[in-house]
C-alpha cells in the first residue's frame, strides 16, 4: 500500500463524552508526542496536521435519556463527517486520532459520503473487543460509543444526526476482528443483520492470516474502499494497558502487526481510525508508543525497519 508516498491528514478529536469515562480527549495529544507525525514523515510520507476538532454542542439536538451528552457526541459526528470526506474528496487520507469510538459515526460516515460519490462500496475492518452495534433503545449503559456501528449502518438512528437520508454502510461489508465482549441484544442484531464477526476463538482457531487474506480478497473483488477502526482494547491488556475498557485475552502485538503489514500490502486502505486511547491510565506512554507502531505498519514499515533500542 504505502512504498509510495501518500498525503495524510492527522485529525485530533478529543472526544471522551461518548464513553462515559474521563481521560480519552487527552488521545490526541499523546498519540502526538508518541510521535505520529515525524514516524510517517520518516516513512517518506506527506504529512498535515490539521489540529483537532472543537465543534460547540448542537444546540438542535435534545437531551437523550438513553444516549448520553448526545449534544457534544452529535456535534463531533457532524464535524468529523465534514472534515473526513473533504480530506478525502481531494484525494487526501484522513488518519483520525481519538478520541472514544463513537467518533466513527462520523469517520465512517464521511467516508461512506465519499464512497458513494466515487461509486465504490465501503468497507470496516473493525478492530475490537466489543461488537459496538447497540442502540439507544438497547444499550445496558447510554454510552454512544458502543453504537458506532448500528449508526453507520443505518440501524441506529439518534435524533437526526446526521441525515437518515445518507450513505449507510451495507451491515455485510462489516468485518469485525477481535471480538470478545458482546451485550446479549447485540448478538442478536449482528446475526440478523449479517456483520462478519471474528473473535479470539476465530483467530486462535484460524489464524489472523487467513482471516485477513479472506477479508482482503472480498474487498479486492468487490473494487471496494476500506476503512480501519482501531481500537486500543483490540490488543490484550498486557500489550496496551491505556483503555478504559480492558477485556482480557486480546490480539498480542505480533497478531496486530501481521494485520497491518497485510493492510499495507493490500493497497486497500482509504483512512483510519485510532481510538480510545487513555493515557491517564496507560503505563508511561507504552500503549500510545505501540499504536504509533501499528500505525506504521500500515504505512510501510517493516520488521527489519524497525529501530532496536541499545540495552
Amino acid at each position: 500500500m504505502n512504498t509510495q508516498p501518500t498525503s495524510i491528514t492527522l485529525i485530533g478529536v478529543p472526544l471522551e463524552e461518548g464513553s462515559g469515562r474521563r481521560g480519552a480527549a487527552m488521545g490526541p495529544t499523546a498519540l502526538r508526542i508518541a510521535g505520529v507525525e515525524t514516524t510517517l514523515t520518516e516513512l517518506g510520507h506527506r504529512v498535515t496536521d490539521s489540529g483537532d476538532l472543537h465543534p460547540e454542542p448542537a444546540s438542535d439536538l435534545p437531551e437523550h435519556p438513553k444516549a448520553h451528552h448526545l449534544k457534544i457526541v452529535g456535534a463531533f459526528t457532524r464535524a468529523l463527517e465534514e472534515r473526513v470526506h473533504d480530506v478525502a474528496i481531494k484525494g487526501g487520507f484522513p488518519l483520525i486520532l481519538g478520541g472514544d469510538h463513537s467518533l466513527s459515526m462520523g469517520s465512517v460516515s464521511g467516508m461512506a459520503r465519499y464512497a458513494a460519490a466515487v461509486g465504490r462500496p465501503l468497507f470496516v475492518l473493525w478492530l475490537d473487543a466489543h461488537s459496538d452495534f447497540n442502540s439507544p433503545a438497547t444499550s445496558p449503559s447510554g454510552n454512544i460509543h458502543g453504537m458506532p456501528v448500528a449508526f453507520f449502518c443505518g440501524q441506529a438512528e439518534i435524533a437526526g444526526i446526521l441525515p437518515t437520508d445518507r450513505p449507510l454502510v451495507d451491515p455485510r461489508h462489516v468485518y469485525q476482528v477481535g471480538i470478545r465482549s458482546v451485550d446479549p441484544h447485540e448478538r442478536v442484531e449482528i446475526h440478523q443483520h449479517g456483520v462478519n464477526v471474528f473473535d479470539m476463538r476465530s483467530i486462535d482457531e484460524q489464524g489472523v492470516a487467513s482471516i485477513m487474506r479472506d477479508i482482503l480478497t472480498t474487498v479486492i473483488n468487490a473494487n471496494g474502499l476500506l476503512h480501519v477502526s482501531f481500537d486500543v482494547d483490540f490488543l490484550d491488556p498486557d500489550v496496551a494497558p491505556g483503555v478504559g475498557t480492558t477485556v482480557p485475552g486480546g490480539a498480542t502485538f505480533r497478531e496486530a502487526h501481521l494485520v497491518m503489514e497485510m493492510l499495507s500490502d493490500s493497497g486497500l486502505v482509504s483512512s483510519l481510525d485510532l481510538v480510545e486511547l487513555n493515557p491517564f491510565l496507560d503505563d508511561r506512554g507504552k500503549s500510545a508508543r505501540v499504536l504509533v507502531e501499528l500505525t506504521a505498519s500500515l504505512f510501510g514499515r517493516r520488521i527489519f525497519d524497525r529501530p532496536t533500542r541499545a540495552a
